[in-house]
């Protein structure tokens, strides 16, 4: 694969995909942006074969255990693409097309890749994989509303989904950057991993709404019995969302403890702007399983810059969590 190839991936496909995550990824030494931008394009690309609306749940969980086993380095490339080819034509996003379309550079460049890195990338798809499976085999039919069983399958669910990329997030950076942190390898794994749950357990909250009329609850059953009943369910919503802030806060110690900077720019801006999320669906009470809440465009564009000017100083960004925690009485941002 060309060194033009892998440019190509880690700007333009990487941007039109996620641009907040773009916009991170850019602050990282060029040893640790590699890596994650190719874990992260491999997982959306995981993502969008999951989220596949046109192809049955059977076809889709088939095809993602076949794009899981490419990966893996267990089935051919071309294997691979060929079962991906059914899936583009129904991406309405002309970036998701593209990305889907990249598969083959993707699993060009993972092979490239230096070997532990590799391994590491491999090890967090696995789990990440995994968890989409679960998520297709409990949600398979939209017309009936299927709920978690118990909050220990959510916290597997957010592990899965998030809280191992926290992990990835650790191994990369304790073997990339000198002096990574304060703390020891294993308080920032455990930290880490919170973190990534959090930041998962978040976005279930922000789609409670649509993901309940999407027949998906990843809420315990004995607790989504009362969803439509706003004035009982708020008291369990809000203490979700203590849960999710005490997450954010192990992302914030986690941040705090990183010695080099740009590390902990494009590490801390999750949590800033989770924390903001947080802020906006409490304010917004039981309006926020109506619509989906979203930090404006421009609050994201003022962390990026503060913590630019100030390169991230420990200091900068306790205020700048202090902020963002802020209750206000702004409107509701909704997408």
């Amino acid at each position: 694969m060309s060194a033009r190839s892998t440019q190509t991936l880690r700007t333009a496909i990487l941007r039109s995909v996620s641009r907040s995550f773009y916009l991170s990824i850019r602050f990282l030494p060029i040893q640790l942006r590699e890596p994650i931008a190719l874990a992260y394009l491999l997982a959306r690309a995981t993502d969008s074969v999951a989220d596949a609306q046109g192809i049955s749940v059977p076809v889709r969980i088939e095809t993602l255990k076949m794009l899981s086993d490419g990966i893996q380095g267990k089935a051919s490339r071309d294997v691979v693409v060929d079962l991906i080819a059914a899936f583009v034509p129904l991406q309405e996003k002309t970036s998701e097309r593209q990305l889907l379309e990249s598969l083959p550079d993707c699993l060009g460049w993972l092979n490239q890749i230096e070997q532990a890195d590799r391994n590491d990338i491999r090890g967090v798809l696995e789990k990440i994989t995994h968890g989409q499976l679960l998520d297709l085999q409990r949600f398979h039919n939209p017309q009936e509303i299927r709920a978690l069983g118990t909050a220990a399958d959510l916290d597997e669910y957010t592990y899965l989904v998030a809280g191992c990329v926290g992990e990835f997030w650790t191994r990369l950076c304790f073997r990339h950057v000198r002096n990574f942190a304060r703390l020891s390898e294993d308080e920032m794994l455990a930290l880490g991993k919170r973190y990534g749950m959090a930041l998962q357990l978040i976005n279930v909250l922000r789609d409670a709404g649509s993901d309940l009329r999407a027949g998906r609850c990843y809420f315990p059953e004995y607790e989504s019995q009362i969803l439509s009943e706003p004035e009982r369910f708020q008291p369990i919503y809000r203490a979700w969302l203590e849960k999710a802030k005490a997450g954010l806060e192990c992302g914030m110690q986690y941040s705090r403890a990183i010695e080099n900077r740009r590390v902990r720019t494009a590490t801390v801006l999750p949590a800033l702007i989770g924390a903001r999320t947080l802020s906006l669906l409490a304010n917004a009470g039981a309006a926020a399983l109506q619509c989906t809440i979203k930090v404006p465009r421009h609050e994201v564009r003022a962390m990026i810059l503060s913590l630019a000017i100030t390169l991230a100083s420990r200091k900068s960004i306790d205020a700048s969590w202090k902020r963002a925690n802020q209750k206000d009485s702004a409107s509701i941002a909704c997408i």
